[in-house]
């Protein structure tokens, strides 16, 4: 059967037929009733396929299957095919306009309704965050975050790690302190390290703990720098830190600390 290239595009197009459906319900219309065999040599289809085809075409209404054996398969009038097509796209057409009516009460809508009025910011991860190494290039970006707060500034520090801010940040603390800056410090407590806290509680509040053992600095709620190893383990040359500006993760982590602050000793 010769049929030609464009007639078969058209019909794909009007009843929403693969290349293989398309083939075998044409062979199908010259033959009118034929065999599974039959099919696959004259649409030139591979016969693996055929069984799947038709059985594709019967449950879209395009064949029908004769009883007996061997199995045939029976053409549907083209004119009857039209309006089983027509039927089963209105069907669908109301399932999907009754889908869609009940997203008028959902929080689909909704969140459509938001996108819509707030929009969407894309933001690229490197934007978002650094790897730091040395202790060095660690104290310059600590450094920077910490004048830049305007509200709060929360340290979580080893003993040896508060008296090393102290004497790098002092002067930082110092103009803080005179705009109104809240600076809460968490740390061990040593003899010296409660002598330094002592000459600086007109700067900063300072707490002790010694059940929490981390190294971190929150700014504002809105970004945090944390080291991810314990001093006493790392050469400074070695030490490694890590910078994130994210409000969700620096809030948590914020929350977190205030449960702990309020049971740590002044």
């Amino acid at each position: 059967m010769i049929v030609k290239e464009e007639f078969l595009n058209m019909l794909r197009q009007y009843f929403s037929l693969n290349l293989y459906e398309v083939k075998i319900w044409t062979a199908l219309l010259s033959r009118k009733v034929a065999t599974a065999g039959e099919l696959s040599d004259l649409a030139v289809v591979p016969r693996s396929r055929t069984y799947d085809v038709l059985e594709s075409l019967e449950k879209k209404g395009f064949v029908m299957v004769k009883l007996g054996k061997p199995i045939k398969y029976i053409a549907i009038s083209p004119a009857d095919v039209i309006d089983r097509v027509k039927k089963r796209i209105a069907e669908k057409s109301e399932e999907r306009l009754d889908k869609l009516e009940t997203l008028r009460d959902s929080d689909v809508l909704k969140d459509l309704e938001q996108l819509h009025e707030q929009g969407i910011q894309l933001v690229e991860p490197s934007d978002l965050s650094g790897a730091l190494k040395g202790r060095y290039n660690l104290y310059n970006h600590l450094e920077a975050m910490v004048k830049g707060a305007e509200s709060e500034v929360i340290i979580m520090t080893t003993s040896t790690g508060f008296l090393r801010k102290v004497e790098a940040l002092r002067g930082v603390f110092e103009d803080l302190q005179e705009r109104g800056v809240s600076i809460k410090i968490a740390c061990p407590k040593t003899e010296k390290t409660d002598g330094l806290a002592q000459r600086l509680k007109d700067i900063a509040e300072v707490r002790f703990t010694d059940e929490i053992e981390a190294r971190f600095c929150i700014i504002d709620g809105e970004e945090v720098l944390f080291m991810t190893l314990h001093d006493k383990d790392i050469y400074p040359a070695y030490d490694i830190g890590v910078w994130v500006n994210t409000p969700f993760f620096s809030q948590a982590l914020q929350q977190l600390f205030e449960i702990a602050w309020r049971d740590m000793k002044n």
